[in-house]
């Protein structure tokens, strides 16, 4: 009888948006309709896309450069406000609750660090029952956004790990540098904000190109 495999991650870290949840044409939508509701260039599609999994204030002073600064709160609460009245249409993507159970069952601890809020995280946890799954979980506005790594240190340390046996897994670049700013592995997925051409940067373990394809790569090598 053959032995089970060894994990050689013990903690796997996820991004949330793009990663996750299918929200990226969404949060891409809501940048530019808070951008039209105040009268200020609307972002392109590639601009907004690109500030995906920074924290709100950040995302939005990069995407709309030339705001002046005592106008970001205004755009922030325009952007939570389609958010907010649009959230309804977010789902994950199709397999990821399956593919969670399944490490759940080989005992690996799951995270999340995300550049949401922490409201917004929690509601969309309740939104889509995943309660249980996630041993530990950041956002940006309580500690350094990405890809400043001390998200990424906080969630080793409330779970005990050391950062040659954690994961983190995302869909854009600012994850990935996180990754290295933390010392630890990456994974990165191609179907969330950003197009994974950067990727090789950051010497990410694997790229997936599906929810079944990061299933696949986790159970073989995870």
């Amino acid at each position: 009888m053959h032995s089970p495999r060894q994990r050689r991650f013990d903690l796997i870290v996820f991004d949330w948006d793009g990663t996750l949840f299918d929200s990226t044409a969404l949060i891409v939508r809501c940048m530019q309709a808070a951008c039209a509701d105040l009268g200020v260039a609307v972002p392109s599609d590639a601009t907004a896309s690109h500030v995906i999994g920074l924290g709100l204030t950040e995302a939005l002073q990069h995407a709309v450069p030339g705001l002046p600064a005592s106008r970001y709160p205004e755009l922030g609460q325009r952007y939570r406000h389609h958010y907010v009245e649009r959230q309804h249409e977010l789902v994950l993507f199709p397999g990821t609750l399956a593919m969670l159970q399944a490490l759940k069952a080989r005992n690996h601890w799951l995270a999340v660090a995300t550049g949401k809020s922490r409201r917004g995280l929690d509601e969309s946890l309740q939104t889509v029952e995943l309660h249980g799954l996630f041993d530990a979980t950041r956002t940006a506005d309580e500690t350094a956004g990405k890809p400043h790594p001390r998200m990424l240190l906080e969630l080793m340390a409330a779970i005990g790990t050391p950062p040659g046996r954690t994961l983190m897994v995302g869909d854009t670049t600012h994850d990935l540098q996180l990754a290295r700013n933390a010392g630890t592995a990456s994974v990165g997925v191609s179907f969330g904000a950003h197009a994974p051409d950067a990727f090789a940067d950051f010497g990410p373990l694997h790229v997936a190109h599906s929810t079944a394809d990061l299933a696949d790569w986790l159970s073989a090598h995870g």
